[in-house]
């Protein structure tokens, strides 16, 4: 089944502010909590989890001024991964304890300790500890936007402690926790809009290993991660524009004792062309003429993405005029389609006359011919008009 417009699933418009956002997704949650579902058939139960995670990924997405960005202008479309291993972001990879916690506070705990959904036991214990999200620039020509291309380099970032191996202790040795008794797991009991609520939380004390260290790693000091280097290389696909980002799961910096690496965000920056113009997936040139061309017609030569090539200029070709030379352009990121390159025609008047050129021009002056026609002014105030629409 497709996915539903995350706008449709919260029930708001593309207009719709992030505090209206938060609250049609507040509505929804309370809608679908689990807590609200006892005394429901099993079959209600599911709709309503799925209704609760649907609400979840589409606030992930909504709440998120980049997300909803590239969202908005892309759709589900733009969010599948990219060959070679980096790609768009998977928006639907959302975390239901983050996003719930984000809006009610984090005092409710884990989503799964929750009663109704997901059946309680089977629970595999899980790190809370995450290695933190890295960005780095990329730049890219129009030559490397339009083919795609693979880019390589030297990341500076926390890596795992080869010594301990990423465990923080020195020789392995951990003890079971105190607190926890090595389920890594604690339940508190406490009130919220809900009710009396019993949530499950990963220890605080061993931060949900079940374990504690006896003693520190002397090179990582108990951390498990150390400063190093790696080298990353990353496939970007055809197409991408300005400021769009694509992410490399787990190439960021590694989590502490073995916790879960953070993700690399790869921003795209776009090196100017020296002659075209980006406008989206078109590209534009402006062709100056000179007036003989322009009056009498000719060739010219119009560069692109891969070589230059020659157009044919009619007789009595008018300033504003827009050739256009289809498939030239850039591709499309999801590999629909490509753009064209626009020749915008404007033609060179000279600022200064010899006296014969003078002499020649006021010859002209006298002429019907060199008169536009009520026909022609009409034609180019339309066009102009355009500009303002």
């Amino acid at each position: 089944m497709a996915k539903r417009d995350y706008y449709e699933v919260l029930g708001v418009d593309k207009s719709a502010t992030a505090d209206a956002i938060k609250k049609a997704y507040r509505k929804k949650a309370i809608q679908y909590h689990p807590d609200k579902q006892q005394g429901k058939s099993e079959a209600e139960k599911k709709e309503a989890e799925e209704l609760f995670k649907e609400a979840a990924e589409a606030y992930s997405v909504l709440s998120d001024p980049d997300k909803k960005a590239r969202y908005d202008q892309f759709g589900h479309a733009g969010m599948g991964g990219a060959a070679g291993g980096g790609g768009f972001s998977d928006f639907g990879d959302f975390d239901l304890n983050d996003i719930f916690s984000s809006v009610f506070g984090q005092g409710f705990g884990g989503f799964g300790g929750f009663s109704g959904f997901g059946g309680g036991g089977g629970r595999t214990q899980q790190p809370r500890y995450r290695g933190s999200d890295q960005r780095v620039k990329v730049k890219l020509n129009l030559k490397e936007i339009s083919t795609g291309v693979t880019k390589k380099f030297k990341l500076k970032k926390y890596v795992k402690c080869t010594h301990c191996g990423g465990s923080g202790a020195e020789g392995n040795a951990t003890e079971t926790c105190p607190e926890c008794k090595g389920t890594g797991r604690v339940i508190r009991t406490q009130q919220s809009i809900f009710g009396m609520m019993r949530t499950e939380t990963a220890c605080p004390n061993c931060g949900g290993e079940g374990k504690v260290i006896k003693n520190k790693c002397p090179h990582c000091h108990g951390d498990g991660i150390v400063m190093g280097e790696e080298v990353v290389e990353v496939s970007i696909p055809a197409g991408v524009m300005e400021g769009m980002q694509l992410s490399l799961r787990g190439k960021g910096n590694a989590g502490k004792r073995n916790g879960i690496n953070g993700d690399l965000q790869i921003v795209i920056e776009e090196e100017p062309h020296p002659q075209l113009i980006r406008d989206e997936n078109d590209l534009v040139y402006n062709l100056l003429l000179d007036i003989p061309t322009a009056a009498l017609g000719g060739t010219a030569e119009i560069p692109t993405i891969e070589e230059a090539v020659r157009v044919t200029i009619e007789p009595g070709t008018q300033p504003g005029k827009v050739l256009r030379l289809r498939g030239k352009g850039l591709p499309t990121v999801n590999g629909y389609g490509r753009g064209d390159i626009l020749v915008n025609i404007s033609v060179y008047i000279p600022e200064t006359l010899s006296k014969d050129e003078k002499k020649s021009m006021e010859s002209f002056k006298e002429s019907d011919n060199f008169k536009p026609a009520e026909s022609i002014k009409e034609k180019i105030f339309r066009r102009f008009r355009k500009l303002f629409d």
